[in-house]
């Protein structure tokens, strides 16, 4: 998986509540890091020829805790400005993990590191969620993760 879809590398998941107030309950907040097995990667190159407006990235994988996998990402990053060798593309990005899918979007030009992505929005245990991802090593072997999802308290 190369541009940003691959996904999560390290050690585990805990959570931390976070917050103030006396009447609610803190925000909780989940950190995930995981290791990344790229399976599927396609680049498909529009006219003209070479990098340009509108090119993909395409690409998915599998998230690894412990040597043991746990959960599925995909996504796609588009060319959106070609500046001689810098290149930005839009990415989004999907992680399907036991509890839950997580959403995440960014820019990314290419070769930065490490990238910051926001996450959008998730389902099931995630439904709520909000938050940063950082992703380091993109397209090498050492890519990793570390996702910061902030869980809104029932007030």
């Amino acid at each position: 998986m190369t541009v940003v879809g691959s996904l999560l590398v390290g050690g585990g998941l805990s959570a931390r509540g976070e917050g103030a107030g006396s009447a609610s309950r803190p925000d909780r907040t989940e950190v995930l890091e995981l290791a990344v097995e790229n399976d599927q990667y396609a680049a498909p190159d529009l006219p003209p020829a070479g990098p340009s407006v509108g090119d993909l990235h395409v690409y998915s994988g599998w998230l690894v805790q412990d040597g043991r996998r746990v959960g599925q990402g995909g996504g796609s990053c588009q060319v959106v400005q070609v500046d001689g060798a810098r290149i930005t593309t839009q990415c989004l990005l999907t992680v399907r993990l036991e509890r839950g899918s997580l959403t995440m979007q960014s820019l990314w030009v290419t070769g930065e590191n490490p990238l910051d992505m926001a996450i959008t929005g998730g389902t099931d245990a995630y439904r709520d969620a909000h938050g940063t991802v950082r992703v380091w090593d993109i397209a090498t072997p050492d890519e990793r993760m570390r996702a910061e999802i902030t869980h809104a308290s029932t007030r």
